[in-house]
């Protein structure tokens, strides 16, 4: 999951625990008071929301507003790729499992959502069975029901053609998935066979092989249900019908989105949701340093895309003990990393990408990033805080500051001793924008000349460095790229990623167009093993192929530096979205 999950070691895959209340979150914790005392802002200290929920109140009532300088790829649940998505459309679209509300680690932790209980496994972990919650309906007072379930997952997976911002999961895995032609084009009343509704509160997946880790998959927004006689394709984001505790009011493409309380929503068919703040505003395209001002005077409560405050901004705060008082730093279990083309000659060479991995200054790239605080330098594919992380360093320079000399050898094994190509970044996103110019710097010195081009990162996927004939036309060599768990475990990270089955004509996550059909196996050799520590040590074995193959550069393993408003109720930083705050239940102090 793009731009996206922790602190510690993820805990075992093996456990799903218990749904509990998130009430037992806010145990012991007093109500939040007005905010200020003797004229200032109190604060819970640095780190707070990594460890527990921050200004825990049961108070309603207010307007919580977001901001995000770009826009979202889109807040149709069925067509989205970014963690803050996937966290922020929880409010309106609920999945059938989800993660509960909690610090750091135990944010991880899986719970039915829109189902009453997690999956029910048969056939070696080839079928799973979910039960739909009794009384469930959407904003209309309509009911919700398991064909609604089915037919999104049905739209989000298997009509690319027009939504194609999500994962393929659900098209590589499930039975026949491979040539059911998705439900624009299929207008068949049953659609796809290998998923069944036997009853209105019954949906039945048929895979085509075991998926140990399918609570996990169906935790995505692709299972949120959507009535088919409501659905409009793409447009659909215009009209959103939700299913969760809020509501679309208004929603003004690129400029604002206004959600209400959703009155048809019930709390008795809901444990996780409270449905604290009357309204709850998103602006759009605002300024990255307008927003981190707005933060700090609580104009804004929640930069929406959770990627940290700018390094200017930082510097600032971690200056400043009031002001770093109210931030919290953690990692996110994402990886920042160049992508090196191997359909993009000369970089189908294996030889040239060594010689890249050797070029780059990774400390000059983790200073331009913001320095340690937003990352440590990073060796490896899966981040040291994914199951399956083992510590390497196949392109070990000195201080990691990159060999020129090892670099040229590299390029005289491939040929070349001058190489022409453009590198990609989102140019939104200042970091990434400032590490891509940082690494253009170091290949110049070993006779790489790479040009920027930047672009959007609403669109950077659909239409730019996720476009393989885009990427062909334009010379596109090397792609920045952020990356994070769809869940955690070593599969949830590597697959859209790595995986040759996840390259896509638009939208497409495995930017180096990596094809490797030991590593495909290995994938799915991992993900039916019911034994965690082999499917660990398969995803050890996926991520050393990777690096042998030099298909990508891993540059830091990302921290995140959020400034936690102190006129927000209920804040926490949770692992599962990549170290952002978990959106479902903050409130506001400001009435």
């Amino acid at each position: 999951m793009e731009g996206i999950p922790t602190i510690m070691r993820r805990s075992s895959l093996a456990a799903v625990a218990a749904l509990g209340s998130v009430t037992l979150l806010l145990a012991g914790c007093s109500k939040a008071d007005d905010g200020k005392s003797d004229g200032e802002i109190k604060s819970a200290g640095a780190d707070a929301a990594t460890k527990d929920v921050v200004n825990a109140s049961t108070e309603k009532g207010g307007t919580v507003t977001y901001a995000m300088a770009d826009v979202p790829d889109s807040f149709d649940p069925g067509n989205t790729y970014y963690a803050y998505m996937y966290n922020f459309s929880r409010l309106y679209a609920r999945p059938l499992m989800t993660f509960k509300p909690d610090a750091g680690e135990k944010g991880n932790t899986l719970v039915p959502d829109l189902a009453s209980a997690p999956g029910t496994q048969s056939d070696g972990g080839k079928t799973w069975t979910y039960k739909l919650r009794e009384g469930l309906k959407y904003e209309d007072g309509s009911p919700i029901t398991s064909k609604d379930v089915k037919y999104a997952v049905e739209r989000s997976n298997f009509a690319r053609d027009v939504l194609s911002l999500g994962p393929n999961y659900f098209q590589q895995f499930m039975q026949d998935g491979d040539k059911y032609q998705g439900p624009y084009k299929d207008k068949s009343p049953e659609g796809l066979k290998s998923i069944e509704t036997p009853d209105d509160t019954t949906v039945v997946f048929h895979l085509n092989r075991a998926f140990q880790e399918f609570d996990y998959l169906v935790a995505t927004p692709q299972t949120a249900p959507v009535p088919q006689a409501k659905d409009t394709g793409v447009d659909y984001v215009k009209k959103i019908v939700s299913s969760g505790s809020y509501k679309f009011q208004s929603y003004t493409e690129g400029k604002q989105a206004v959600l209400v309380r959703n009155e048809n929503w019930d709390a008795k068919t809901d444990p996780l949701r409270k449905q604290y703040p009357d309204k709850i505003v998103v602006n759009l395209k605002v300024n990255q340093s307008t927003i981190d001002q707005d933060l700090q005077s609580g104009d804004t409560l929640i930069d929406l895309a959770g990627k940290g405050v700018e390094t200017q901004t930082q510097a600032q705060l971690v200056s400043d003990p009031k002001k770093k008082a109210n931030t919290d730093n953690t990692y996110g279990g994402r990886l920042v990393y160049a992508a090196l083309n191997t359909k993009v000659k000369p970089f189908d060479n294996v030889e040239c990408r060594k010689a890249v991995q050797y070029a780059i200054d990774k400390v000059s790239v983790q200073t331009a990033e913001g320095g340690s605080i937003r990352g440590d330098i990073a060796t490896t594919v899966l981040p040291p805080d994914i199951t399956g992380y083992e510590k390497a360093d196949a392109y070990a320079t000195e201080g990691s500051k990159g060999d020129v000399a090892k670099a040229k050898e590299h390029l005289k094994a491939c040929g070349q001793d001058k190489i022409t190509t453009n590198i990609s970044a989102r140019g939104d996103r200042q970091e990434e924008v400032d590490a891509a110019t940082a690494i253009i710097a170091s290949l110049k010195n070993v006779g790489i000349e790479a040009s920027l081009k930047q672009y959007p990162s609403g669109k950077y996927f659909t239409d730019y460095a996720g476009v393989p004939a885009f990427d062909a036309k334009n010379n596109i060599g090397i792609m920045m790229m952020q990356w994070g768990a769809d869940w955690p475990s070593g599969y949830g990270f590597l697959q859209q990623i790595l995986n040759s089955a996840a390259i896509g004509a638009s939208g497409n996550t495995n930017l180096s167009q990596f094809e490797n059909k030991e590593v495909d196996a290995k994938l799915a050799q991992a993900i039916a093993s019911p034994d965690i520590a082999e499917r660990n040590r398969l995803y050890a074995e996926v991520d050393k192929t990777t690096m042998d193959e030099a298909v990508l550069v891993p540059l830091t393993y990302f921290k995140v530096l959020l400034y936690r408003s102190p006129y927000a109720t209920n804040v926490v930083s949770t692992a599962a979205f990549s170290g952002e705050y978990d959106y479902l239940n903050i409130g506001t102090t400001k009435k």
